[in-house]
């Protein structure tokens, strides 16, 4: 695949997480975090299972054969899910956007230079540090901004 469609396919996968959030934290508050985040996993469930089914092809190797703590990322999944879901009507979908994005490139980051989890290492450099340093400026900005408003 081309690498520029890649990351287009990635900016939009962000944006429909965003999408997502603010869906889901309108949801939580109208029926509670948990049916929100339930909901949300039984429908990518079905969803998931069904294009298994009919598009997946087979591997040689099965959930039940992969070492046990590749299987701990799905639980991931569900921690995010209801932080979002009780965030995002507190400090907005932005806000809550870019808190996670601060948290993942940091993460991110540690992971790329020990090479963590069996991925490759990339050195931390100082422009990875900046980076960092900005997207953490630009959420105390928004943040700030909120609470004027909020005042």
């Amino acid at each position: 695949m081309n690498l520029i469609l890649l990351l287009v396919l990635v900016v939009a996968a962000g944006a429909v997480l965003s999408v997502q959030a603010a869906i889901n934290g309108r949801l939580g508050q109208a029926v509670g975090v948990l049916r929100s985040s339930l909901l949300t996993f039984v429908v990518g469930a079905i969803s998931t299972g069904l294009l298994i089914l009919f598009f997946e092809p087979a591997h040689a190797v099965s959930l039940l054969d992969v070492p046990k703590w590749q299987l701990t990322g799905a639980l991931f999944g569900v921690v995010y899910m209801m932080v979002m879901v009780g965030a995002v009507p507190i400090v907005g979908t932005a806000v809550a956007t870019v808190a996670v994005i601060v948290g993942q490139l940091g993460m991110g980051m540690l992971i790329d230079n020990f090479g963590w989890l069996g991925n490759p290492a990339i050195e931390l450099s100082g422009s990875r540090i900046v980076a960092m340093l900005c997207l953490a400026l630009a959420l105390v900005f928004m943040y700030r901004s909120n609470a004027r408003r909020a005042d």
